[in-house]
């Protein structure tokens, strides 16, 4: 069977803001619902039945295990439209796009959508399992005297709530604990990861100066655009700032160079030609391939380094160079995490041994990498960015008239999601 090529016609997205702020009453559904219903009236798709939609949440309740699907059935698609969840922490939204695609390119449907949500203002609040299971006693309890005997079976402590944390289950520490290691191991300066973000802040406020996220970011809950980007720091406050993850004189992660927690949503309409012409839509760039890897970070190797060795791979199936790109999309999870990254890239014994190259893969101009702002300005709804790169890169390389670009995403578990888009 013959497969076809798949273009990115649009994307949109909510404004991403610091989590505990500005959604602090709204929830994954709502947000995800927004942003199918901007993309359906932006495409003029009411009623219309699509191939499939899909996304998903790290941060979940129970009772969103259907989650795609109702906001598919709130947003103006026909009811026909299928939707499904899913779910692979941070590179969960570029996973969900990645799904739609080979769909698309196999032939299974004609266009779809793909993307995700997240917050962590809404985030499930549990009780511990030993409460669970006497609360499910109590609840199949026939009689009075039953339901009361199972009432005096609590105590006081099966009434504490378990707040949700990122900790890795295997390691025990956060993610910005395990990014100092890497940091650490890789020679990785305080002063370079303040540098980065302050680059990531200036392209983010540049880009909104200039209006490019003007048509990507739709209105939501009177906020127009993301509560996060600070053009007017300096390399100095950023300098002043205390370490968040290793408080001791060792430590170089703070607030200022680490994603903070954020809630938003974002989506991506993608289709074959045939579909995109027979409905005038103008195709903004042609998504060509993705590769996902996973590493061994209990042994050591780098809870974020995963994306190294998906792009390594993902390069030599397609013939290509790290240099042949005009645009560099990497994640800002911290800013240290893509300082590491690029040093991997350029490290030979590294690429030999994790990469299976017999020369390292290089550096990368770094005036091409998040041009528009990254991560760390715009923020890092979990789910969500995924759809924040794709949209966002294949408008880049539309208004540049062509051009390749490279989506490097690192996330939870030791995973990493790469991806290559280039123009029409």
């Amino acid at each position: 069977m013959e497969t076809k090529n798949v273009y990115i016609l649009g994307g949109k997205r909510i404004p991403f803001c610091k989590s505990f702020t500005t959604y602090g009453k709204s929830n994954n559904q709502e947000m995800y619902t927004h942003v199918l219903k901007a993309l359906v009236k932006e495409f003029r798709l009411e009623n219309k039945h699509l191939g499939e939609v899909t996304g998903g949440a790290v941060m979940k309740h129970s009772s969103d295990w259907n989650m795609v699907r109702e906001s598919v059935m709130g947003s103006g698609l026909a009811a026909s439209t299928p939707g499904y969840d899913i779910q692979k922490a941070c590179g969960t939204g570029l996973e969900a796009i990645v799904n739609i695609a080979n769909k698309v390119s196999l032939n299974q449907i004609e266009v779809g959508i793909g993307g995700g949500t997240d917050t962590n203002s809404d985030a499930p609040i549990v009780l511990g399992r030993e409460a669970g299971q006497k609360i499910i006693k109590l609840s199949q309890s026939r009689s009075t005297k039953d339901k009361l005997l199972s009432l005096t079976e609590f105590r006081p402590k099966d009434l504490l709530p378990i707040a949700p944390a990122v900790i890795e289950p295997r390691t025990g520490l956060s993610m910005g604990q395990s990014c100092e290691k890497m940091v650490k191991k890789w020679k990785v300066s305080r002063e370079d990861q303040d540098y980065l973000a302050y680059q990531s802040h200036q392209n983010a406020a540049k880009a909104y100066e200039q209006g490019f996220y003007k048509d990507l970011v739709t209105e939501f809950m009177g906020i127009n655009s993301d509560s996060i980007v600070r053009g007017n720091t300096t390399l100095e406050k950023l300098g002043t700032l205390r370490t968040a993850f290793d408080r001791s004189s060792n430590g170089s992660l703070t607030a200022g160079n680490s994603t903070p927690l954020t809630d938003g949503a974002a989506a991506v309409l993608l289709s074959n030609e045939e579909y995109a012409k027979a409905n005038n839509i103008p195709m903004l760039a042609k998504f060509v391939d993705a590769q996902s890897w996973a590493v061994d970070y209990v042994a050591g190797a780098g809870l974020l380094m995963a994306p190294t060795v998906a792009v390594g791979k993902l390069l030599k199936r397609n013939n290509l160079k790290l240099q042949d790109f005009d645009f560099y999309e990497i994640h800002e999870a911290f800013a240290g995490q893509v300082l590491c990254t690029l040093k991997a890239w350029e490290d030979a014994d590294y690429c030999k041994s994790m990469i299976g190259l017999d020369e390292p893969l290089g550096s990368i101009d770094r005036n091409k990498m998040n041009i528009k702002g990254g991560s760390l300005a715009l923020g890092h709804p979990f789910a969500a960015t995924g759809g924040r790169i794709v949209a966002s890169l294949a408008k880049i390389i539309s208004e540049n008239g062509g051009g390749r670009g490279l989506i490097s995403i690192c996330t939870a578990g030791g995973m990493g999601v790469a991806a290559i888009i280039e123009g029409v």
